[in-house]
Parts: C-alpha cells; sequence; structure tokens
C-alpha cells in the first residue's frame, strides 16, 4: 500500500534546492518562471525583468530566477538536513542529511556573493510549497520519516537538477554560470546520497512526475 501521492499544497527547482528549486515536471522555462516547482514563490528576483548589462556579462530574467531559486533551496534543505541527522533511523540517512547541510552552506554563501554583486534580492524563508514540506517531515516519526525523507527531497532535487542544467547551457553572465557549476555538482551529490538510502521509490517518483503531481509516494 503507498502512502498518500500528495503533499498539501501546490506542486518545488529543481530547485532547488529547486531550490529550487524542475521540470517534473513541467517545461524548464514554465519553471523557471515560477510554475509551481520548488523554487518557485520566491522574492521575484526574475518574472518579466529585462536582461541588464553587468561587469560579468548580460543577466537575464531566468538568471536572476535561477539565483532566487538556489538561495531558496538552501533555505528548507539545510533544515531538512539538520532533522535528518536527529530523526533518521538508519546510518544511510543520517548521512544524507550531513550531505544536505554541507552542501547548502557552502552554496548559500556562493549564492549570497553572486547575489550581492549582481543586485538580486534574496529570499530569507522557505517559499510556501517548502514549509508544506518541511511541515510533513516534521510530522513523521521512525521508518515512515525515513521514506518521506528519502523521496521528498530525492522529488525536489531531480527538478532542480534539470534547471541547473538549462541555466548552465544558456546563461551568458559568468558569475551565473559558476554558481550554476557549484549547483550542478552539489544536487548531484545530494541525488547520490539519498539514493543510497535505498528508500528511493523510482516508479512512484515516475508515475508523479507523468501526472504533474507534487509529491512522490513511497511503497509502504
Amino acid at each position: 500500500m503507498r502512502s498518500s501521492r500528495h503533499i498539501t499544497g501546490t506542486g518545488l527547482v529543481v530547485g532547488a534546492l529547486a531550490v529550487t528549486l524542475a521540470a517534473l515536471l513541467f517545461p524548464v522555462m514554465s519553471s523557471l518562471r515560477g510554475g509551481g516547482t520548488a523554487g518557485s514563490g520566491s522574492s521575484g528576483a526574475g518574472g518579466n525583468a529585462p536582461t541588464v548589462a553587468t561587469q560579468y556579462g548580460p543577466l537575464s530574467a531566468l538568471d536572476s530566477e535561477f539565483v532566487d531559486k538556489v538561495r531558496l533551496a538552501g533555505l528548507w534543505e539545510t533544515p531538512a538536513g539538520q532533522q535528518a541527522q536527529e530523526r533518521g533511523t538508519t546510518q544511510s540517512v543520517r548521512l544524507a542529511g550531513q550531505h544536505l547541510i554541507a552542501g547548502h552552506t557552502e552554496l548559500d554563501r556562493q549564492v549570497r556573493s553572486v547575489a550581492a554583486q549582481l543586485g538580486i534580492p534574496l529570499p530569507n524563508q522557505p517559499n510556501d510549497q517548502q514549509r508544506e514540506w518541511l511541515a510533513e517531515l516534521s510530522a513523521a516519526t521512525g521508518q515512515d520519516y525515513d521514506r518521506k525523507f528519502a523521496n521528498i527531497l530525492r522529488l525536489a532535487h531531480g527538478r532542480v537538477f534539470e534547471v541547473v542544467a538549462h541555466i548552465r547551457a544558456t546563461t551568458r553572465n559568468s558569475l551565473v554560470r559558476e554558481l550554476a557549476n557549484q549547483a550542478n555538482a552539489t544536487v548531484l551529490d545530494h541525488i547520490t546520497v539519498l539514493e543510497e538510502t535505498g528508500l528511493v521509490d523510482f516508479d512512484a517518483i515516475a508515475a508523479d512526475a507523468a501526472a504533474g503531481t507534487s509529491s512522490p509516494s513511497p511503497k509502504k
């Protein structure tokens, strides 16, 4: 029997962290414009703003939105990682939490530096979807917590991964490109350790992606 196929609220990247948050899937361009991804509901850094010239190259609306989403990813994945270290019942879940904390600590340092240099305002709290995910994790215990942690975070990172790839391939801004490089390495590392928990329900994630729903449904 499967647990609930939906987390309360609308559906993350990429995010990410979506963050953040990525085409799980909506088209990448739609997700970057706030189409219900893990990083949407942001401070409005991107939107329909025009491309502006900077000393680091043109800064597009999508570039700004990406920077915003990277920050959002860290705002919820860092506390999720801290919680996993405290509540995880297996070493692999606790290790995944440790990777989330370490990865987003460094990524957040970089995104704040990039945003300051490019004049991009950043959010200071997770968006509504991310807060709902954290609330669902907070309500879970034991092995149910482990499954939800692995699947919710794996779903979010799958979305963000596609967003990062799109920005890395298309941005003309060198600072955004460097941030995308770091985000790519961080997201891939997190996907790997989450899958190594052995708890990721790939069938459920694929089914939810095809249906355009907002959360995986790990098997009991």
